[in-house]
């Protein structure tokens, strides 16, 4: 399995808020979304590029697989040769 590729915390916004998330508000450079369920909210920096552990971490926080993370970026895995 692959890293997630890097993009921006713009584009993981647009993502999350696809899954159901509400955008609660922005605290200075970091959006903060919530979802019914969820024990804590999701805090995501509004970088030109995410590093791929910064993503990973929201991911886990957020309760999302890779897998559906990148069908909510409009992404595909890249299929194994």
């Amino acid at each position: 399995m692959s890293r997630i590729p890097p993009h921006s915390g713009d584009e993981m916004v647009r993502a999350l808020l696809r899954d159901g998330f509400t955008h609660d508000r922005t605290v200075g450079d970091h959006a903060v979304l919530t979802k019914p369920g969820l024990s804590r909210p999701v805090v995501v920096p509004l970088k030109k590029e995410l590093p791929s552990f910064v993503i990973a971490n929201n991911l886990r926080t957020a309760g999302i697989s890779r897998k559906r993370y990148l069908e909510l970026l409009g992404k595909r895995e890249p299929s194994p040769n």
